[in-house]
């Protein structure tokens, strides 16, 4: 299948975005997605994510057949399973040897480091039930079970595709209540991120990538409508995010905008955070697309497509590097003159190993055949 460069472009600028969220001091973070709009890369993330599901699986059935699409996301959905065992016990590992030299870190529960020495199998068991989705692994575990649902769903959004979507959006409405339901470690009730609510925005996903044609068609005569519309409601969500963060002379603003809003809640997936990063994908799928597409043939714009082409490989890499850069971030005293080039040296540091990182895993097969002759 050709690649979309703004695409993959897009996915690793989500990577970069969530690896320097989980960096509490660093400079950076201040200047993530985050900051500016109501949404954040784990939106992006996962919207993404639906978006190729939708463009794989109409290209694997043409050719191949429904079982085969089916299988193929099964087979998925047991990658991403195993990537998230993986990724929980080296993280757990990679904590517990920065407190060995003690470098202290945030980023990730100082326990895990503790649980999976004492309790290796428990640790491992737990994870792989699910029952505990170590932080920042937990889109992870979120990823699963949305494609594990993929070989139900998407062939039914394909044959019924409004229906389907009811279906979806009434999940969503009672996202809260059903999620409660499902039993787990944290004190919370269910999942940090709420599958029954994420899987709105996936679905949505999915049905851009496989309908994106015929939805273009449709909408492409009143592009000026939905342009200016999708642009008020990104407006808007800037707007309560930005007056929030500019203290006391926001304030006014955003408790206006926050009375119409009400309370916006990330993990069970607001309305007003979806209805921002769908209208935002409007804007960078219509009138916004030129400017993306010469954005991914720059440098910059190359170097992030090559970590949206990493995979798992490169999301386990940005969690562990979002770890370590923490602990680097740590080291330099808060009342140090140097403490904002180092932290900012840092924070380029991981950016630029998340690259290297992807790029070599996407040309693996050029250096494991010479690795293993020697």
């Amino acid at each position: 299948m050709k690649r979309i460069a703004s695409l993959d472009m897009l996915r690793g600028y989500a990577l970069v975005c969530i690896m320097l969220d989980h960096m509490p001091i660093s400079p950076l973070r201040n200047f993530t997605l985050a900051n500016f709009v109501v949404f954040d890369a784990a939106e992006l993330f996962v919207l993404l994510s639906g978006f190729l599901v939708g463009l794989v699986w109409i290209k694997v059935e043409a050719r191949q057949g429904l079982r085969a699409a089916q299988w193929r996301f099964l087979k998925r959905a047991f990658q991403v399973w195993r990537a998230l065992i993986i990724g929980a016990v080296v993280l757990a590992l990679l904590s517990w040897l920065l407190f060995q030299f003690e470098l202290k870190h945030t980023a990730v529960w100082s326990e895990y480091s503790k649980w999976i020495i004492n309790n290796p199998f428990g640790y491992v068991a737990t994870v792989a039930l699910m029952w505990m989705q170590p932080n920042l692994m937990d889109v992870l575990a979120l990823y699963v079970l949305l494609i594990a649902t993929a070989p139900l769903m998407v062939p039914a959004l394909l044959r019924w595709p409004l229906p389907t979507l009811a279906v979806s959006v009434l999940i969503w409405i009672f996202a809260e209540q059903l999620n409660a339901l499902i039993p787990n470690q944290r004190p919370g009730p269910g999942l940090l991120f709420n599958p029954f609510g994420w899987q709105l925005l996936f679905f949505c996903g999915v049905a851009m990538g496989a309908f994106r044609i015929q939805i273009m068609e449709r909408l492409r005569p009143h592009a000026t409508l939905v342009t200016v519309a999708a642009a008020v409601v990104v407006l808007l969500s800037s707007a309560v995010v930005l007056s929030w963060r500019v203290g006391p002379i926001g304030k006014p603003l955003h408790e206006f905008l926050t009375s119409w809003t009400g309370p916006i809640d990330k993990w069970s997936l607001d309305g007003v955070r979806l209805a921002a990063i769908l209208a935002a994908s409007w804007l960078v799928a219509a009138p916004l697309a030129p400017i993306f597409d010469r954005m991914a043939s720059t440098r910059l714009g190359v170097a992030l497509a090559e970590i949206g082409r990493g995979g798992l490989w490169a999301f386990i890499a940005c969690v562990l590097l979002s770890i370590w850069g923490d602990a680097l971030d740590m080291t330099v005293a808060n009342d140090s003159p140097a403490r904002l080039p180092v932290r900012l040296a840092i924070d380029l540091w991981v950016i630029v190993a998340l690259w290297a990182m992807s790029a070599a895993w996407l040309r693996r097969e050029e250096w494991l055949p010479r690795r293993k002759a020697g």
